[in-house]
């Protein structure tokens, strides 16, 4: 057995830690954050075809239910992950994910992959990215969340799962994804979204500590560089 498919067939109880039950109004809360992480990303037709790669226990998945997308599905290649996100969204499938794109030619308005394209080793990073392009309609956009090299606690980050096999920042992934044949390539930061007191005193507070960081990049290489300096970031890019 491959480590991939040792660790992956306990992926969800052993990484996520999710026992079986899952706590829908936790899984909520992260609605609000990626409302504003995805503002202006994502279709405006409820209709669109949405494919989650790596979909985990679905919590994604019923973000997009929540917001009244209808035509969504999800792959993932963990058993214990699939079995978890079905009982949250109806249309989730176990699949290799490189394997599941490269059969699905052209058909997804939207294709989103949250904290998977790590996973990857640098020829599956761009086999994936090509089978992305492929597998998405002309128009249709690609969003992709990973960890960020840029980042005080990048190494933290970086070494937190043993699964993890590729790095970037958002100018290597940006400039990677341009080679792939995507166009308007767009990264943000991802760090505290003031949606309550709490989570507004953080956003606050991660403001005032990255501003001593910009200066002291500027002050090394004459550049605020592209100002993403949290744990993760995210990117879209569209298929022409």
């Amino acid at each position: 057995m491959s480590y991939r498919s040792r660790l992956y067939k306990t992926y969800a109880s052993n990484v996520h830690e999710q026992d079986g039950q899952l706590n829908l109004s936790k899984i909520d809360r992260y609605g609000k954050v990626y409302d504003w992480y995805l503002r202006g990303w994502l279709p405006g037709d409820r209709q669109a075809n949405i494919l989650e790669v790596g979909c985990g226990y679905g919590r994604l998945l019923r973000f997009f239910s929540k917001r009244g997308y209808i035509n969504v599905v999800g792959v993932d290649v963990s058993p214990e992950e699939v079995e978890l996100a079905q009982k949250i969204h109806p249309n989730v499938v176990q699949e290799d994910a490189l394997e599941y794109l490269e059969k699905h030619t052209e058909q997804f308005d939207l294709i989103i992959a949250l904290d998977l394209i790590e996973h990857f080793h640098k020829d599956e990073v761009v086999r994936f990215l090509d089978a992305c392009r492929c597998a998405l309609r002309p128009g249709g956009r690609l969003i992709i969340q990973t960890p960020n090299a840029d980042s005080p606690l990048s190494l933290t980050v970086r070494y937190g799962d043993f699964t993890h096999e590729s790095y970037f920042n958002s100018n290597s992934l940006t400039k990677l994804m341009v080679v792939c044949g995507f166009t308007a390539i767009e990264a943000r930061e991802q760090g505290p979204v003031p949606c309550g007191f709490l989570s507004s005193v953080r956003w606050v507070l991660w403001k005032l500590i990255r501003l001593p960081l910009l200066v002291y990049n500027l002050i090394e290489t004459g550049s605020f560089g592209r100002g993403i300096l949290s744990c993760v970031f995210i990117v879209r890019g569209m298929r022409v």
